[in-house]
C-alpha cells in the first residue's frame, strides 16, 4: 500500500497524470489546483482474489477506484442467500452509495487480483464542494451505477438460462476486444444468474460444444466468442 500525498499525486508511484484509465476515473477531470486541496492521503492498494474490501453494514472509509482486475458486489436476502448484484470493471467506482449514509449496502470481493486507488470520504466530500469539475463527475458516476445495476438485474435474471448465461457473457466481453469474453467461478456465475451452478456449467459447455464459444485457458474463465449472433437475443 502506496500512500499518496498531495505533492505527490501528480508524479508519485501512483503517477496519476499518465494513469493508463485516468479518462474512465472519478479524478479524471481534476487539475493540479484541485489536488492542493487534498489533506489526506490516498492509497494505492491490492487484494488478492478472494479478498473482502468492505462489509454490507460496514463503516465507510473511503471510496475506491478499480485500476485493474474485477470486483463483484454481493447482497444478502432475506432468506440468507447471497445475490452478486453487479460486477465491476476497471475505471468503475466502488462504494460510491456511502457518500449519502457512510455506509456501504454491499459486500464487495476481488474475483481477481486487483488494485484500486481508496480515497477518504473526507477527501471526496471536500473536492465535489469545491470542485464543480469533480461533483459533476461524481453525479454521472452515481447515475450510471444505478442504470448499470438495473441493467444487470433486468438482462441477467429474467430468460431462460441459455438466454442469461449467453448476455452475462456479452456483458463481460473485454473492453479492448469485444471479441473475448472473461467470466468467473460458475458458482458466483450461478449467484449472480439465480441458476444452479450445475446449470450454469452445462449451458457454458453446450456453448462450446457448438461452438459458439471457445476457451483459450485450461480454467475455463476467458473465451473467444466465434458467433456472436448466436449469443445476442433473438
Amino acid at each position: 500500500m502506496i500512500p499518496i500525498t498531495t505533492e505527490s499525486a501528480w508524479r508519485g508511484t501512483s503517477d496519476c497524470r499518465n494513469c493508463g484509465i485516468r479518462d474512465m476515473v472519478l479524478f479524471a477531470d481534476l487539475d493540479e489546483k484541485d489536488f492542493d486541496l487534498i489533506h489526506a492521503p490516498i492509497d494505492d492498494m491490492d487484494f488478492r482474489a478472494g479478498a473482502t474490501l468492505f462489509q454490507e453494514g460496514g463503516a465507510a472509509v473511503g471510496v475506491f477506484t478499480l485500476r485493474s482486475g474485477m470486483i463483484k458486489l454481493v447482497r444478502s436476502t432475506a432468506d440468507g442467500r447471497q445475490r452478486i448484484v453487479r460486477v465491476l470493471r476497471p475505471g468503475d467506482v466502488v462504494g460510491l452509495e456511502a457518500l449519502s449514509d457512510a455506509r456501504y449496502d454491499t459486500d464487495a470481493v476481488a474475483l481477481t487480483e486487483v488494485l484500486v486507488c481508496r480515497i477518504p470520504l473526507s477527501v471526496v466530500h471536500d473536492l465535489a464542494a469545491q470542485s464543480p469539475r469533480l461533483h459533476k463527475r461524481m453525479m454521472e458516476k452515481w447515475s450510471r451505477s444505478l442504470k448499470d445495476a438495473d441493467d444487470w438485474l433486468a438482462d441477467l435474471n429474467f430468460g431462460t438460462a441459455r438466454i442469461r448465461v449467453s448476455n452475462f457473457i456479452l456483458k463481460m466481453r473485454s473492453q479492448t476486444d469485444a471479441e473475448i469474453a472473461t467470466i468467473f467461478a460458475r458458482e458466483d456465475m450461478g449467484a449472480m444468474l439465480d441458476l444452479k451452478m450445475e446449470t450454469v456449467s452445462r449451458e457454458v459447455s453446450a456453448l462450446v460444444r457448438e461452438q459458439v464459444i471457445e476457451p483459450l485457458d485450461k480454467a475455463g474463465r476467458v473465451y473467444r466468442l466465434l458467433r456472436l449472433k448466436d449469443l445476442q437475443p433473438a
